[in-house]
C-alpha cells in the first residue's frame, strides 16, 4: 500500500461523507483557479493543508515534501512567464544574451508568483481529498455524478494494478541492488534502463493473467464492490457550504 493510501484509510476524515468533501475540495478548487487572486489562493492553502495536517497523521514536514513534488514543476513551468525576450535592457533585472536580453519586469514576475499561488492551492485542494478518502469512496462519488461505467471501471483496474507495478519493480530494484547494481552512477542508469524492460514485459503477463483470473471469476465487464455508507452530517454541510460562500463572495469582491 502507498503512503497516500495509507494515509487515506487512517485520516480522522476517513468516514466522513465522501460526496461533502468532494464538494469541499473541488468547490474550493475552481473558486481559487477561477479567482486567481493571491488572497484567495493563500486563504485556501492555509485551510486545505491545514486541515490535511491536522485531520491526517502526517507531519507538516511530509506535507510539505509533498508539496515541493509539484512546485517544482510549477516553477520551472513559470520561467518562460517571468523571463521575456526584449530588444533593449528593461524592467526589474536584464541579463544580455547575443544581441537581446532576457529581461525580468515586475509585471511579469507578479504574473509568475500569481500562478504558482493558485497551482500550489489546486494541489492542496486535491492532497486534501485524496489524503482524507478512499478510491472506492472517490468512484462512488463518481458514481453519483453519472460518469461513465467505463471510466469508473478502468481507473480502479488501474488503481489496483499500480500497486502490482510497484510490488514488481521493488522486488527487482532490491535484486539489482543486492548484485551491486547502484555501485556507480553508469551501473545505477543502466540497472534501471533494465528494470523498466523486465517491469514492461512483466507488467503485460500480469495484466493477462489478472484478466483470465476475473473471467474465472464470471467477470461480465462490472466489478461489484461493497460500498459503505456514511450519513451526512449537517454540521459539515453547513461548514463547507458556509466556507464556499464566503471565498465566492471575496472573489466577487476582489
Amino acid at each position: 500500500m502507498i503512503i497516500i493510501d495509507k494515509l487515506a484509510y487512517s485520516s480522522k476524515l476517513r468516514y466522513k461523507n465522501p460526496t461533502v468533501k468532494a464538494a469541499f475540495s473541488v468547490g474550493s478548487l475552481l473558486i481559487c483557479v477561477g479567482a486567481r487572486s493571491f488572497i484567495i489562493s493563500l486563504i485556501i492553502l492555509a485551510v486545505m493543508g491545514g486541515l490535511t495536517v491536522l485531520s491526517s497523521k502526517i507531519s507538516i514536514l511530509r506535507y510539505l515534501k509533498l508539496m515541493s513534488i509539484p512546485f517544482g514543476f510549477m516553477v520551472l513551468s513559470t520561467v518562460a512567464i517571468v523571463v521575456n525576450i526584449t530588444d533593449s535592457p528593461m524592467g526589474l533585472a536584464s541579463f544580455p544574451v547575443g544581441g537581446k536580453y532576457l529581461a525580468v519586469s515586475w509585471y511579469s514576475l507578479t504574473e509568475g508568483a500569481r500562478l504558482v499561488a493558485v497551482a500550489l492551492s489546486s494541489v492542496s485542494c486535491l492532497y486534501f481529498l485524496t489524503l482524507s478518502t478512499a478510491m472506492l469512496d472517490i468512484l462512488v462519488v463518481l458514481q453519483k455524478l453519472r460518469c461513465p461505467k467505463i471510466m469508473i471501471e478502468l481507473m480502479m483496474l488501474i488503481y489496483r494494478y499500480i500497486f502490482v507495478i510497484l510490488d514488481m519493480a521493488s522486488a527487482i530494484t532490491t535484486s539489482q541492488n543486492c548484485r551491486l547494481g547502484n555501485k556507480d552512477f553508469m551501473t545505477e542508469l543502466r540497472s534501471v534502463g533494465q528494470m523498466l524492460a523486465v517491469l514492461l514485459v512483466r507488467s503485460l503477463k500480469k495484466s493477462s493473467l489478472l484478466f483470465e483470473s476475473m473471467e474465472s471469476r464470471c467477470y461480465d465487464g462490472e466489478i461489484r464492490v461493497l460500498n459503505e455508507y456514511y450519513p451526512v452530517e449537517t454540521r459539515d454541510a453547513v461548514a463547507v457550504a458556509g466556507f464556499l460562500t464566503v471565498m465566492l463572495v471575496i472573489a466577487v469582491l476582489l
